[in-house]
C-alpha cells in the first residue's frame, strides 16, 4: 500500500537546492519532466529548468517570502526542459532553516502543462471566435441589409412589367425577395448569439406573443405549412434567438422524418412549450449524446454539422429555459416529443 509520501515522490516533482540555488536533490519525477539525468542536473544552479519568462522581481518575492518571512510561497512557473521545451508547473518552494541559519530550498511543483496547453488553446480559439463575431457583427451587415435590398430593389425599378412577363421572371423575383428576408432574419440571430461571445454578457428579454414571432420568422421559409402553431402564450425571449433555436427543432423534426406527411406541431402545456413531430423518434438518452458539439448519429444519411442542437440548448439555456425529450406513440403514429420547460420565475 502506498503511504503518502510515496504518492507524493511518485506523482510530484521533488528538489533541494542549497543557497545559492545549486541542486543538491531531485527526484526521478524531476529528471523525466526536465529531461535531465540525475548525474547532469545535481550541482547545476536552478536557473538551468528556468524559461527567462518570469522577471527579477518575481523572483526577488519568492526569496522575500521563503527566507525573510519564512513562509510557503506558492505560483505557477514556467519551466524549460533540456530540449528548450517550455512545460508548466504549480510550484511551492519552502527554506530551509537550522535555527536561524539559512541552508537552502525545498521545491514541491506538480505538473500542470496539458492544462495549461489546453487553456491556451482555449483562449486562442476564443480570439478567433471574438475576430469571427466582429466579421459577422459589422463586416456582413451592409452586404445583407444595404446592398443586397437596393439591389433588388434597383432591379425592380428597371424591370418593366411586360419585361417580368415575358421572360416569366415573377417567381425568381419572389424567391429572390423571401430569401433575402429570411437572410436577414437569420443574420439577425447570429448577430444576437455573437454578443453571448462577450464577457459576463446577458442576453435581452422582452415579453413577447410567441406564436407571432415564429409565424412571423416562419413565412418566408418553404416549410412554414408543415408546422402548426398553436397558441403559445407570453414569455420573456429574445425574438431573434429563441425564433433560430425552434426553427432549428422544426427543421430536425421535419429532417429525420420518414413519414409521407410530415409535421411539426408547438403547442403549450401549463409552463412548458412542446415541439411534436411525426419523425423517427428520439429518446433521452439519444438526445443527451446528440446535444455534444460535433456529434452526429452512426450510419445517417443526411448531412449536417453536428453542432446545431448543441447551439440550440445553449440558447435555450440562457433563457433560463430546460430541455428535455422523449419519443411518443399512439396506434397511427409516433416521433419525438421536445419539452421547453420556462424557469424563469422559480
Amino acid at each position: 500500500m502506498i503511504n503518502s509520501e510515496e504518492l507524493l515522490i511518485e506523482t510530484c516533482l521533488i528538489s533541494k537546492a542549497d543557497k545559492c540555488g545549486r541542486i543538491t536533490y531531485a527526484n526521478d519525477k524531476f529528471c523525466e519532466v526536465s529531461g535531465y539525468t540525475l548525474e547532469e542536473i545535481i550541482g547545476q544552479d536552478h536557473r538551468v529548468v528556468n524559461s527567462g519568462y518570469h522577471t527579477q522581481d518575481f523572483w526577488k518575492q519568492m526569496y522575500k517570502t521563503v527566507v525573510c518571512e519564512k513562509k510557503i510561497w506558492y505560483d505557477i512557473v514556467t519551466n524549460k526542459n533540456k530540449n528548450g521545451e517550455l512545460y508548466y508547473v504549480k510550484s511551492w518552494i519552502k527554506a530551509i532553516f537550522d535555527n536561524d541559519k539559512f541552508l537552502g530550498y525545498i521545491s514541491v511543483r506538480q505538473d500542470v502543462t496539458d492544462i495549461i496547453n489546453a487553456k491556451n488553446e482555449i483562449d486562442k480559439k476564443n480570439t478567433y471566435l471574438e475576430h469571427a463575431a466582429k466579421i459577422l457583427r459589422h463586416d456582413m451587415h451592409s452586404g445583407i441589409n444595404t446592398y443586397i435590398p437596393r439591389g433588388i430593389s434597383s432591379l425592380e425599378r428597371r424591370l418593366k412589367p411586360e419585361i417580368i412577363e415575358q421572360y416569366k421572371l415573377q417567381a425568381p423575383i419572389k424567391m429572390l425577395k423571401e430569401g433575402l428576408i429570411h437572410t436577414q432574419k437569420v443574420y439577425k440571430g447570429v448577430f444576437e448569439f455573437t454578443n453571448l461571445v462577450k464577457h459576463n454578457s446577458k442576453i435581452e428579454l422582452q415579453q413577447l406573443d410567441l406564436k407571432n414571432i415564429l409565424n412571423d420568422y416562419l413565412s418566408s421559409t418553404v416549410y412554414k405549412d408543415q408546422v402548426i402553431i398553436e397558441d403559445l402564450g407570453v414569455m420573456n425571449a429574445n425574438e431573434s434567438l429563441f425564433c433560430t433555436a425552434i426553427d432549428n427543432l422544426i427543421r430536425n423534426g421535419l429532417k429525420y422524418n420518414d413519414s409521407p406527411t410530415k409535421y411539426v406541431k408547438i403547442y403549450r402545456e401549463d409552463n412548458c412549450i412542446i415541439i411534436q413531430d411525426n419523425g423517427r423518434g428520439m429518446s433521452q438518452e439519444d438526445f443527451n449524446y446528440l446535444s455534444k458539439p460535433y456529434v452526429r448519429k452512426e450510419g445517417q444519411k443526411e448531412k449536417g454539422t453536428g453542432l446545431g442542437l448543441n447551439i440550440c440548448i445553449a440558447i435555450l439555456s440562457e433563457h433560463k429555459f430546460e430541455i428535455s425529450c422523449n419519443k411518443w406513440n399512439n396506434s397511427n403514429e409516433s416521433g419525438t416529443k421536445i419539452t421547453i420547460k420556462n424557469n424563469q420565475n422559480i
